[in-house]
């Protein structure tokens, strides 16, 4: 478990231990609503729910499991537009209804026999600090609740919803040494 200091002392990686640290990751875990959306909910007439994700967010996920990082959403609350975006992205691990997020990323990466020290945790609300002092990297989207970006080892300049995954998942990318190898996949010959 991380150790994160007060609140006045806010836990920063500089650049070498956070590019170390991507590095080493298995898995790459993720809160729903307002990391991988901006967490805005709508509703229609017929009650069906409504929510955007961001393109970017989507193929940065498929990158990184295409480069052998096994990708997990954890989510507090339980929607069957959210289990279509995971099935349309390859999402192999969906934990939806979860209240205890830090129980399941530890349940998960026993079940991967991946040592938690090996996963990172992306979220923006109180309860992803669970899952957050699990992980071995802690990451927040830039419009997170300030309690939780104090607490925080990295944060993206992208907002959730907006590119924050995206901008994680390139990191890890660089991290591992495999971006010219993604780009030479997508450039002509």
């Amino acid at each position: 478990m991380n150790a994160h200091p007060s609140a006045a002392e806010p836990s920063r990686l500089d650049r070498t231990a956070l590019l170390s640290r991507a590095a080493r990751l298995s898995l790459a875990a993720f809160d729903v609503d307002g990391t991988l959306t901006d967490g805005r909910l709508g509703y229609g007439d017929d009650g069906h729910e409504f929510k955007s994700f961001d393109v970017h967010d989507g193929q940065g996920l498929k990158l990184l499991a295409r480069i052998g990082v096994e990708i997990a959403w954890i989510t507090a609350r339980s929607s069957p537009l959210v289990a279509r975006r995971a099935a349309d992205l390859g999402v192999r691990h969906l934990i939806q209804g979860c209240h205890d997020k830090g129980a399941a990323l530890s349940a998960l990466c026993a079940s991967l026999r991946i040592p938690c020290s090996e996963a990172a945790f992306m979220g923006d609300d109180l309860p992803d600090l669970a899952a957050m002092a699990v992980a071995g990297l802690s990451v927040a989207p830039a419009n997170a609740h300030p309690w939780v970006l104090e607490r925080v080892e990295w944060q993206t300049r992208a907002a959730g919803g907006s590119g924050a995954a995206r901008e994680f998942c390139d990191l890890v990318i660089e991290a591992k040494g495999r971006r010219e190898e993604l780009l030479s996949r997508f450039s002509p010959a």
